[in-house]
């Protein structure tokens, strides 16, 4: 993956458990990583442990203004996008019969819709290099469904075909767009789980244990490099074994 140094990258929700880690390992090869986020104090912690690491804050439901960031970001990436790496998303769970329109279209609306034109501004961007790696972080809750999660799951499977369509559209113009669907990994999210609740969850995935943040972080490093040119639309699975396409 030496391919990888002095690439420019742009990681969005950078400050939780995997983008962090994601944001780690390309420091490590040598990327120029440009970290966003919504937490300012995160992201200037992350600049001052990584060398290659610039930061721009940046919350993904701002709509209107994804295009602007797009071109900030290149403006700290010295004008050249070479992959970018959609991280940022939330979730708000409810039953669905509980579940208001508001709690609906604000899960919908950022990890979805925002997703979407990420891809969008960061493909307007790829077209004039004749190439560029987008690489889609779903959830294994995107393929399985998930209880009190209707509008997440449904998020997180929008994003699946949507970035298949994406990369039909661009695959000739040496564009990629591939996902990477977590399992149930430990972080900050996970570490809110009741006991009881995590234990069953365990008791579901082969490996018996929690996946790592390096785990999705690793994946990231595979299809950001050249070493998987030849994969496009895919979605590739980290979860253990919990759910196999």
């Amino acid at each position: 993956m030496n391919d990888l140094k002095n690439k420019n990258i742009i990681v969005t929700g950078a400050t939780g458990g995997i983008g962090n880690s994601i944001v780690k390992k390309l420091n490590e090869l040598g990327v120029n990583v440009l970290a966003s986020g919504t937490k300012e104090e995160k992201l200037e912690e992350l600049k001052k442990n990584f060398s290659n690491v610039k930061i721009l804050k940046f919350d993904i439901s701002q709509i209107d203004n994804i295009e602007t960031f797009i071109e900030n970001a290149l403006k700290e990436l010295d004008g050249n996008l070479d992959c970018i790496i959609n991280n940022a998303g939330i979730t708000q769970d409810n039953l669905a019969i509980r579940m208001n329109l508001d709690e609906w279209k604000r899960v919908i609306e950022i990890n979805l819709t925002s997703t979407f034109l990420m891809c969008k501004f960061a493909i307007k961007k790829m077209l004039k290099n004749k190439r560029g790696k987008i690489i889609n972080i779903t959830s294994v809750v995107g393929h399985t469904g998930n209880l009190g999660q209707s509008n997440y799951t449904a998020s997180k499977a929008g994003i699946i075909a949507m970035s298949k369509s994406l990369a039909i559209e661009y695959a000739k113009k040496n564009i990629n767009v591939n996902c990477i669907s977590p399992g149930f990994i430990k972080t900050a999210m996970t570490d809110k789980i009741d006991e009881k609740f995590k234990e069953s969850i365990i008791s579901k995935i082969p490996s018996a244990k929690l996946g790592e943040p390096d785990d999705i972080a690793n994946a990231v490093l595979f299809l950001a490099s050249s070493q998987s040119d030849y994969i496009n639309g895919e979605t590739l699975h980290v979860n253990g074994g919990m759910y196999m396409a």
